[in-house]
């Protein structure tokens, strides 16, 4: 069977193996347990699933981030972070470390001291240990729904 982008090439894995999707979901919790504002990390699953070009996460993102009060301003403005105004320095930090810790191949230095130091500077250990936990998680979820070709918009089946 060939899959084109709106036909998913099987059922998401996580959902074949029930203990793998279990196991997501309680690393997705202890990513949000280290004391980040979850719109942080709304932010930063955003930014890691555009680099990806994953747009079933993207899809989520966007509305997950809406539910907690995100607002279309800020999530526009992800893609171009960095000229955007909206941003806090503790939020533009945290997307500089997802951003580095996603394109890991772009440097031979994937995270330089200088984006882990501002984002140290921001963050304590238990709040990094969140963001790289998140921005980790993201990019395997974007993996899966990319290599399965996960439709945007639909539901886990």
């Amino acid at each position: 069977m060939t899959a084109t982008p709106s036909t998913a090439r099987m059922r998401n894995p996580a959902v074949v193996l029930p203990d793998a999707l279990k196991a997501l979901l309680d690393l997705a919790a202890a990513a949000r347990s280290g004391g980040v504002p979850s719109a942080t990390l709304e932010l930063v699953h955003l930014r890691a699933s555009q680099i990806n070009g994953c747009s079933y996460c993207v899809d989520a993102g966007v509305r997950s981030a809406k539910r907690e009060g995100e607002t279309d301003e800020r999530l526009h403005a992800v893609a171009a972070w960095r000229e955007a105004s909206c941003f806090t320095p503790a939020e533009r930090a945290a997307l500089a470390l997802a951003e580095a810790s996603t394109r890991l191949h772009d440097r031979p230095d994937p995270v330089p001291d200088a984006v882990w130091d501002e984002a140290a500077r921001h963050h304590d250990e238990t709040q990094l240990a969140s963001l790289v936990l998140m921005t980790a998680l993201t990019n395997l979820f974007n993996r899966i729904n990319a290599t399965t070709r996960q439709p945007t918009g639909a539901l886990w089946q």
